[in-house]
């Protein structure tokens, strides 16, 4: 149906929305009165439906004509902000992809300097965990879970993946534990906290346990599991138990104590996380001060 609309037709029909009149709706569009009337009225025959109820000089929407509204008005939206980067003499975009986990726990503080140091210069994250998404060459820069070689991007280590057992102080201090002296069989008795493995690479508490020197006799069997590790962190933060933390992730939380390591166990995984830039393509002015901002983090 598509194809026989002049797409004009929705651009009239959305100013008609906006102002509820037709002559003004006109003025914003130098076009007559007359001329937003024959676009309504055939984009009415197009569509076989009334979009407008008239009483006199008053526009009242119809029920078709309000949900076609809704949906015109968000896509006129989405098409305006797409064509954003195109725009002379604007801020820079330009953008960065990153798991939910590192977005959150992670990138989201850096952008915020940044976007404070850089006022000429916006910046879209795209959070996803799809391994596809993550190295789409439509990205500027990008964080990857890697062993440092990616055929596309050229990577440099931001955190090298170490993972330890973390609490909040007020869960030990509710069970009255000694975060130094739990050993693993200890913690494997605790409230766990797992979250899922979207990646085959990626390691949870069961591996976790597995990988020690003496792993525990126990059966692990976790109190809680979310579907993303953002979420368990989270409950570990609020006092629910105890997950499986990324040193490099989380160091401010570490830093300022709102999580405690426990025990003496750490894993170094041989992964980490790598800031990534094209091989292929130069970075622009932008890209190129946000990388050496977040290498300088």
């Amino acid at each position: 149906m598509l194809e026989r609309i002049p797409l004009e037709a929705f651009r009239v029909f959305d100013a008609a929305c906006r102002f509820m009149n037709f002559s003004r709706a006109g003025r914003e569009l130098h076009i007559t009165q007359a001329a937003v009337s024959r676009r309504i009225q055939g984009l009415e025959e197009q569509l076989g439906a009334k979009l407008f109820t008239r009483r006199g000089r008053n526009l009242s929407l119809t029920p078709q004509g309000d949900r076609l509204a809704q949906r015109v008005r968000a896509t006129l939206d989405y098409l305006d902000e797409s064509l954003e980067p195109f725009r002379g003499g604007g801020r820079e975009m330009i953008s960065i992809a990153a798991s939910g986990s590192v977005s959150h726990l992670w990138l989201a503080k850096r952008l915020k300097d940044f976007d404070n140091e850089s006022p000429g210069i916006s910046v879209r994250l795209l959070t996803t965990d799809a391994p596809s998404e993550l190295a789409s060459e439509a990205n500027d820069l990008v964080i990857l879970y890697s062993t440092g070689e990616h055929p596309r991007w050229n990577l440099t280590l931001l955190i090298r993946e170490v993972l330890v057992p973390v609490a909040s102080p007020a869960y030990l201090e509710r069970r009255g534990l000694d975060a130094d002296a739990l050993t693993p069989d200890a913690i494997a008795m605790l409230d766990l906290i797992d979250y899922e493995r979207f990646n085959a690479h990626w390691i949870s508490l069961r591996q976790w346990f597995a990988r020690l020197p003496q792993p525990p006799k126990t059966r692990i069997s976790p109190r809680l599991s979310f579907s993303t590790y953002s979420l368990a962190v989270d409950a570990a933060l609020r006092g629910e138990g105890v997950t499986l933390g990324s040193r490099g992730l989380l160091a401010d939380e570490l830093a300022t104590g709102a999580l405690v390591e426990l025990g003496t166990e750490g894993l170094e995984t041989g992964y980490g996380y790598y800031l990534g830039m094209p091989r292929y393509r130069s970075l622009t002015p932008g890209a190129a001060r946000l990388h050496q901002h977040l290498l300088g983090s």
